[in-house]
């Protein structure tokens, strides 16, 4: 029984551990609104700090070129200095009977002097705007930089198997027709409760952490139980 209990002690621990570190990496999320191809949304970008003693001081966001998107505008995050690059496309398309011939290429976020993700912190950046590509998933390579001059390249595509270990954030759209198609741009300042904002991975790490807590505090009785029963049994004989 003692050796039971201490098998579950260890396996609380390592179930804790993975809860810990399954949703440690840079997210993109629609939250309170459709995401619908040739639709205008916002994407909120959940960037986590993974270093113990360095802090981010740079998000570079990557947009995929063949499935372009024409234009974004950034809400305002204090301390940081946002820049939407452009870039020319070989292939012009058509959005709206309207020609278009550049598409957005990078959205960069610098902070200022004093300001950064510290460590055991995480920051949220927001980009609005649209028409999203006719593509099934939007797949945003993500470059994270700490001031210890590390750099973190999220940029590997999803797959049908494993997540990779660094995923590129990825934005599900909706085909058209489902949802709601807005024509345009989602108000920068619109409120988002932390209810709404809470990611599918912070909710899978919440109830893997209380399921470890729970493995543990049974291993913990069952062990104890088995020490007293042994008293006990001592006792008796002597």
């Amino acid at each position: 029984m003692k050796r039971f209990a201490v098998v579950l002690g260890c396996a609380s621990a390592a179930l804790l551990f993975s809860a810990g570190t399954a949703s440690a990496h840079v997210t993109a999320k629609v939250i309170g609104e459709s995401a619908t191809q040739g639709g205008y949304t916002k994407i909120t970008f959940r960037v986590p700090n993974e270093d113990e003693t360095a802090g981010t001081v740079k998000l570079e966001l990557r947009l995929p070129q063949d499935t372009p998107i024409t234009s974004l505008r950034t809400k305002p995050v204090p301390g940081w200095k946002a820049e939407v690059t452009k870039t020319k496309l070989a292939q012009p398309i058509t959005v709206h009977g309207r020609e278009i011939t550049e598409a957005v290429s990078t959205v960069t976020w610098t902070a200022e002097s004093g300001t950064r993700i510290g460590p055991g912190e995480f920051g949220e950046f927001e980009v609005s705007g649209g028409p999203m590509p006719e593509t099934d998933q939007l797949v945003i390579p993500a470059i994270q930089t700490y001031d210890n001059e590390k750099v973190v390249a999220w940029d590997a595509p999803p797959t049908d198997g494993d997540e990779p270990e660094r995923p590129a954030p990825v934005v599900k759209l909706a085909p058209k027709g489902e949802g709601d198609d807005h024509h345009a741009a989602t108000p920068a300042s619109s409120p988002t409760t932390p209810a709404a904002a809470e990611s599918t991975e912070d909710t899978t790490a919440r109830w893997l952490g209380g399921a470890g807590l729970a493995v543990g505090a049974l291993g913990l009785g069952i062990g104890a139980g088995a020490t007293l029963r042994a008293r006990r049994m001592t006792r008796t004989e002597a």
